[in-house]
């Protein structure tokens, strides 16, 4: 094959050759074929490919040759689909291998690529050679260092890995327990009849007296505070890179559920316990409630709350395109409900569209398909209009929606795959 003129650069993938010109090396559609054009070396050419013939300009790739051929079918005419007779995580392997993704492929062969990872992601990943969990030279080689750093290294899989080991999976319920804990006390303090027996209003609750601290709550809540700032001081200290740790989200959720707890016993200490602002006690229930962010710290121990942060993380351009569309119609329909059903003299004036910022709230609970039924139009324009605007939020609400879901398939398979190497490092800790 030839693309384009020039100096003919070849490709040998599984003795099937490709040719051409250097020039279109450079913004060729496959990542690992454009990496060639900034070799300088011969020695950066083969972390690129498996073998180089410098006198005739050939480049060998050990790769399937039918699979580079539909790939490069792909280049040609943009459409991507599976070869006939094998199996889709082979040819996935060789899509990841040549730098493309499942996003690539047509919606059919996207819809089996899904179904055929959900059935046996699993299993497919077992199939890796045992050992530590990443496998490969760097695998091997973190498993080389000093007693002190085996310790550090267990530890740190200990608490950040729920799968690694038997005291990893004690420990994640442990936490879990103590989560649960906090959560069901948390929202019984907020019932009328955990404060009567004191007859003590929610000013009063939000301090941490002597008298409080005494009480079964109190106690309840610091032993958990406890519990999850000892966890985090450790594995603060297990850690590798402490400036990494400080800036990871989950860590963050961590410090603001357990911050909030200090803040409010030394509020307490040193405001006393009559001055302005224990009375307006506003601060403090603030604080108290900032609890909530513990539930959050579920997400350390079940794939189905990470696959959510992943895919958020993932498709944020998506998320914003989202929330584009619903703005940009929200913007339209509130001005122009506004002005069926207020700024028109039809004899008819609806006051809960007096004004566009009002109607907005109408739209956006239509247009999501919630509807409370708190405000609606009462002229028959303004019916129509809301009418097109329940329609028009169900097709906008949609259309990202399949982007999203193939991202969210996708991590949820990523993170089911690293699981299931640390459940098999447990397994081969067991066997030795």
């Amino acid at each position: 094959m030839n693309f384009g003129r020039g100096p003919p650069v070849v490709l040998n993938v599984g003795g099937t050759r490709y040719s051409f010109s250097r020039e279109v090396l450079k913004d060729f559609p496959l990542r690992r074929v454009s990496r060639l054009h900034g070799c300088l070396s011969e020695k950066d050419v083969l972390e690129v490919c498996d073998d180089y013939d410098r006198e005739r300009n050939e480049y060998f790739f050990d790769r399937h040759s039918e699979a580079f051929g539909f790939i490069m079918l792909y280049v040609r005419h943009g459409h991507l689909r599976f070869v006939p007779h094998m199996c889709e995580l082979s040819f996935y392997n060789e899509m990841i291998y040549w730098g493309l993704e499942g996003s690539h492929l047509d919606y059919c062969c996207q819809r089996r690529l899904d179904d055929r990872m959900s059935e046996t992601y699993t299993y497919y990943a077992a199939e890796e050679p045992p050992g530590e969990p990443g496998g490969g030279p760097e695998g091997k080689g973190r498993r080389q260092p000093g007693a002190e750093g085996k310790w550090l290294e267990r530890m740190r899989r200990t608490f950040e890995e729920p799968t690694s080991s038997v005291a990893a999976q004690v420990l994640a319920t442990v936490s879990i327990l103590f989560v649960i804990v906090s959560m069901v006390v948390l929202c019984a303090s907020t019932l009328p009849e955990w404060r009567a027996p004191g007859n003590r209003s929610m000013e009063e609750q939000s301090r941490y007296t002597a008298e409080s601290v005494r009480e079964p709550s109190g106690i309840i809540e610091a032993i958990c505070i406890g519990w999850f700032t000892a966890e985090c001081i450790v594995r603060f200290i297990v850690s590798k890179n402490k400036c990494e740790f400080v800036r990871r989200p989950l860590n963050i959720i961590d410090l603001l559920a357990i911050t909030p707890y200090y803040i409010s016993v030394l509020m307490t200490v040193f405001t006393g316990e009559n001055s302005q602002l224990q009375r307006a006690g506003v601060t403090l229930r603030v604080l108290r409630m900032m609890r909530i962010f513990w539930v959050i710290k579920l997400a350390r121990h079940f794939i189905g709350l990470q696959t959510l942060g992943l895919t958020l993380k993932r498709c944020y351009r998506e998320m914003v395109m989202l929330l584009v569309f619903i703005c940009v119609a929200m913007a339209i329909f509130s001005a122009l409900s506004q002005l069926l059903e207020n700024g028109l003299d039809l004899g008819t004036k609806n006051k809960d569209y007096a004004s566009i910022p009002a109607a907005c709230w109408w739209v956006i609970i239509s247009m999501t398909t919630v509807g409370y039924g708190d405000m609606c139009p009462i002229t028959v324009p303004g019916r129509i209009l809301g009418g097109i605007c329940v329609v028009s939020g169900i097709v906008l609400l949609a259309l990202p929606i399949t982007f999203i879901y193939h991202s969210f398939v996708q991590c949820y398979h990523e993170l089911k795959f690293r699981s299931a190497r640390y459940s098999r490092s447990l397994s081969a800790e067991f066997l030795n």
